[in-house]
């Protein structure tokens, strides 16, 4: 029988025809428990673990059609044959079959004819039982795959392959997979529902070939969880590519069932979301180095002026984007630029690198700020036409504070004096659009001012406008710190979110 012997529950008043019932299936191999009226049938199919009830139709407390009618209202799998050796016409045949009767005997019965009738309707429901458990796990599959692949990074995503397992299998379980930076992890389950905590753990991976391989396996070799006992594990080894670690999910054997293979489902569905949690930690990796070697290795020391900046990649969940900065001294003037490249890949990075140098080389040429974002406009419809960006450019001259300022499309910088706060206006045409550009802002920076420029990861929130970003920008930016760089770190402390969703550039200029 599957899954071994089958219990069935024998339900009737009569002594000996009870005893007759039991006899013959017990011979048959069936586990019988027993019941002498309705109420006590109704008891114990809500506690003993039933697969079948055989049931009269004549009890003393209530009828054999009610007490069917009822189990199968809260177990609606459970098969019911009912037997009788006076209802026994059509009518009664017809009414105990239409309120949820599997089967129906009238006796005489002989032993043969209720042990196959008991196996023809547990084949039915064993198959169902099976059908449900299937529908069951896949639906949990499906959720724990959209989980992985929704997790913000690899831990996560390990925690939910954890925790999905152990809802799927309605067990312990452990999932065990490298990270980019080759630390071998395991998360463990302690059964459905639980929590999931995160260990190192090595495992050996030699042999392991392409594809999925399942094994059993001793407990004893995944000792991270409590296993039941007297049952062994099972483990499912995914290996995508031969430069790639294989990853293992590991469950308790009893779990596991010939016709349900989801557990080697499950494991390629890790190995999926793994391999892309992988390769997108990689070009992040790679755009954030390539930002940084990028970015000015130094700030210059300048007479008269105080300069500090702070420069945050997006966390690692969310993809690079293209913010640069520039401070250089030219000629006697301070270069500071500050621009914004559309979209976040490590595409963005490289077109923020040249854009970047193209602003270097046309200053270099002694273009005045305004003359520089033309000419860097030009190159950009040449070169990069399907590109945008913005940029905030400015000189200004240290002894005199006179400032030339010229923008495309960027943010406006906000100017803090004694406690009063005013943004900078210079409404202009992004980078990569032909538009008129308008002249150059030119105003002298007062003794004590602080400017302060930033990308739009400062302010800008999914939940909310960017008139309330930089309505919050303007409010921190009138607490002017004496040290420009704390000024700077509570910026993004008040400002920015925990885990950064873009990329944050700030840059602050202050004058003695």
């Amino acid at each position: 029988m599957e899954g071994g012997p089958a219990t069935v529950l024998v339900v009737d008043d009569s002594r000996t025809k009870r005893y007759l019932l039991v006899s013959w299936l017990s011979r048959a191999g069936f586990t019988v428990l027993e019941a002498e009226t309705g109420g006590e049938a109704l008891a114990r199919v809500g506690v003993d673990p039933i697969d079948l009830v055989v049931l009269d139709v004549r009890l003393p407390d209530l009828s054999g059609f009610e007490v069917c009618e009822r189990i199968k209202a809260a177990h609606p799998a459970i098969p019911v044959i009912h037997v009788s050796a006076h209802a026994v016409d059509v009518v009664d045949r017809a009414q105990g079959l239409t309120r949820g009767a599997d089967a129906y005997l009238a006796e005489p019965i002989e032993p043969e004819e209720l042990v196959a009738t008991a196996h023809a309707v547990l084949r039915y429901y064993w198959a169902r039982q099976r059908a449900e458990l299937l529908a069951e796990r896949l639906l949990g599959l499906a959720d724990t795959t959209v989980a992985m692949h929704s997790a913000p990074n690899f831990a996560r995503l390990l925690e939910a392959a954890a925790a999905g397992a152990a809802q799927i299998f309605k067990s312990p379980a452990a999932v065990i997979a490298e990270t980019f930076d080759g630390d071998c992890v395991a998360g463990i389950a302690g059964g459905p529902g639980g929590t999931v905590t995160l260990v190192p753990w090595l495992v050996d991976d030699s042999g392991v070939p392409i594809g999925t391989t399942v094994r059993v396996d001793d407990p004893a070799g995944w000792g991270l969880v409590d296993w039941p006992a007297g049952d062994t594990v099972t483990v499912a080894a995914t290996r995508l590519r031969e430069d790639r670690p294989p990853l293992y999910v590991v469950v308790p054997t009893a779990t596991q069932t010939a016709r349900t293979p989801v557990l080697v489902q499950l494991a390629q569905a890790v190995a999926s979301a793994v391999e892309a949690q992988r390769s997108f930690d990689e070009e992040h990796r790679i755009a954030v180095t390539l930002q940084r070697s990028l970015l000015p290795r130094r700030i210059p020391e300048i007479n008269g002026l105080d300069l500090a900046v702070r420069y945050e990649p997006a966390s690692a969940q969310t993809e690079v984007g293209g913010d640069f900065y520039e401070l250089v001294m030219l000629d006697g003037h301070l270069l500071l630029a500050i621009g914004d490249v559309a979209g976040h890949s490590l595409h963005a990075a490289t077109v923020m690198a040249e854009l970047r140098h193209a602003v270097r080389a046309y200053a270099v040429e002694g273009h005045q700020p305004g003359e520089i974002l033309e000419r860097v406009n030009e190159l950009m419809r040449t070169l990069l036409p399907t590109e945008l960006a913005t940029i905030c450019l400015l000189l200004l001259h240290p002894p005199t504070g006179r400032v030339r300022l010229a923008s495309a499309g960027h943010l406006p910088p906000v100017l803090s004096l004694d406690g009063k706060v005013e943004f900078v206006q210079h409404s202009a045409p992004l980078l990569g659009v032909r538009a008129q550009r308008p002249p150059d802002l030119e105003f002298v920076l007062p003794v004590g001012a602080t400017l302060v420029f930033y990308t739009d990861g400062l302010i800008e929130r999914r939940d909310t406008t960017i008139d309330d970003g930089l309505a919050a920008l303007a409010a921190a930016a009138g607490r002017i710190d004496d040290d420009l760089d704390r000024f700077c770190e509570r910026l993004l402390v008040e400002l920015a979110p925990p885990e950064i969703q873009d990329d944050v550039a700030v840059v602050a200029l202050r004058r003695r």
